[in-house]
């Protein structure tokens, strides 16, 4: 299952099955799941704990240096889930100690080629990051949100469960939960209706999510006076309940 041309410290723990390709290096403080496989020509490196049952394609570079000038040496870590899918060319680095120091992607994550994930982001499970899409430092990235391709995301931005990012668009303040948004600088665009709808989310459930959207967004209200309103729709519609928890951690503010 290990190629003869790769290189693997002997340090480096490997679960059962693992596969390894041509040319691969895995480094010293490696530790990679049961019956993960590993392309040709891919490198890992650093404190780096990867799950169970993934695929990383080739050319990919995991758990490198942060691209951060503070960042000196310190003992940070990069952390993958299960049964992701890692394809051509993605780059994750690992945390700094200015923040948790970890990057952590989850499970169940299709991530297409050339995807940056840069230090400390926090990316959930069942996301979907399209080709050339790309995270800056401290990002947060909850579940089920969609990335389009080339999309960028601003440090310390977070991106909602079940958001959709149009391809090219810049994000530039926090995309709520549910919210489509698309532009430079991404801008709302209406509810991801289609991916609920997909999701299994009830008739009910998205008529009450197109009424906290106008809430947020057309009906003049300043945001705290929106707030306020969610906060009593959200007593008859709990899936109001995840914007309310956006809005409390959200620190850039949000797109508006």
């Amino acid at each position: 299952m290990i190629h003869s041309t790769a290189i693997i410290h002997p340090g480096a723990r490997l679960g059962a099955g693992v596969s390894v390709g041509p040319y691969s290096i895995i480094g010293e403080n490696v530790e990679i799941g049961d019956n993960t496989r590993i392309g040709p020509h891919v490198v890992i490196s650093g404190r780096t704990r990867i799950g169970c049952d993934n695929r990383i394609f080739q050319f990919c570079s995991l758990g490198e240096e942060p691209q951060d000038k503070k960042y000196a040496g310190e003992p940070t870590r990069l952390e993958i889930g299960d049964r992701n899918t890692i394809r051509e060319f993605c780059t994750f680095n690992t945390g700094t100690v200015q923040d948790v120091g970890v990057t952590r992607v989850g499970s169940d994550n299709w991530i297409m080629a050339y995807v940056h994930i840069a230090h400390d982001c926090q990316v959930a499970n069942r996301t979907i990051l399209a080709n050339n899409s790309q995270l800056a430092g401290h990002v947060h990235v909850n579940e089920w949100a969609i990335l389009g391709g080339y999309a960028g995301v601003h440090q310390f931005c977070r991106v909602g469960s079940h958001a959709m990012i149009a391809a090219g668009s810049i994000v530039l303040q926090d995309v709520p939960p549910y919210v489509m948004a698309a532009g430079n600088s991404a801008t709302p665009h209406g509810l991801n209706v289609e991916g609920l709808k997909r999701r299994g989310f009830s008739a009910e459930a998205l008529l009450g999510l197109k009424r906290a959207y106008r809430t947020l967004y057309k009906s003049g209200l300043m945001l705290e006076e929106a707030r306020a309103k969610l906060e009593e729709d959200a007593k008859t519609c709990l899936e109001i309940q995840p914007i309310l928890d956006f809005l409390a951690v959200s620190k850039r503010g949000i797109i508006r």
